[in-house]
């Protein structure tokens, strides 16, 4: 398979997926998030059925309940911060995407003069527009996925209620914005602070809403997609791929979802 780009052909690596998802694990360790409760799977009992084979069911029928937002990889559009309720299915029309991956360190409160609203607090961590110019050459692809440092493996188990994760500075947040960019995908609970005073600056400016604004037109509102939570395991290299984004047909602002990133080379 090969695909054009702004004038350049590539080769995809199609049978090789990379998956920067988090696998959901209802029984095991999970991440978490605003203290939302942990994902849970259990069997249907209606009747004097049972959805377990366990317990003497047929077959394996599954409840399953979880907050997209909150309990592993998922992609939201702009109903997630809209009075009017936009749903995702309704906004993400296409799957396959040309994406740039890049690494970045967030850097503490106290050594950049970014902003933020509220006001960056000492114990914060941020990206920072020079920590993104620094690792963004290429902006050019529809979409930006960024890992950040460190990169351990407790990402995909981490409560981040208990120990808060990195966010973006409003001027990091800007370049984004100003940028081709259409589906940002993160490593990340949330572009924003988990406790922000309600006020998901970062979101605002993504999606261009007015801080302080809930008013959407459905009509004619941006289309742009956030996925959070994603893993990306050190061994993948920063570069371009080929990018599926893989959701669910809910009619929600936020759905669970599955980004799979698929190697390019220069076609001969």
């Amino acid at each position: 398979m090969t695909i054009d780009f702004d004038g350049q052909r590539f080769d995809v690596a199609w049978q090789n997926p990379l998956d920067i998802s988090m696998p959901l694990q209802f029984d095991g360790a999970q991440p978490r998030f605003f203290g939302a409760p942990a994902a849970r799977q259990n069997p249907l009992a209606a009747g004097g059925f049972v959805g377990d084979t366990r317990q003497g069911g047929s077959c394996n029928v599954d409840e399953l309940r979880l907050i997209p937002h909150c309990n592993g990889t998922h992609t939201e559009c702009i109903g997630h911060i809209a009075e009017a309720r936009i749903s995702l299915h309704d906004t993400l029309k296409k799957a396959f995407f040309l994406a740039q991956l890049i690494t970045i360190t967030p850097e503490s409160a106290g050594s950049t003069s970014d902003q933020y609203r509220p006001a960056l607090q000492q114990q914060d961590k941020v990206i920072t527009a020079a920590a993104l110019r620094q690792a963004w050459h290429n902006q050019i692809a529809p979409a930006l996925v960024i890992r950040t440092l460190p990169n351990l493996p407790a990402k995909k188990f981490q409560d981040y209620d208990s120990k808060p994760a990195p966010f973006f500075s409003l001027d990091a947040m800007k370049l984004i914005a100003a940028s081709p960019v259409q589906h940002l995908l993160v490593d990340l609970p949330s572009l924003d602070r988990g406790n922000d005073d309600g006020l998901m600056a970062a979101h605002h400016l993504y999606w261009d809403v007015p801080q302080g604004s809930n008013r959407v037109d459905p009509a004619s509102c941006s289309l742009k997609t956030v996925t959070e939570m994603i893993y990306v395991p050190d061994e993948i290299a920063d570069g371009l791929y080929l990018l599926n984004l893989q959701c669910p047909g809910f009619m929600s602002d936020a759905v669970p979802s599955r980004p799979l990133l698929f190697a390019l080379s220069s076609a001969r």
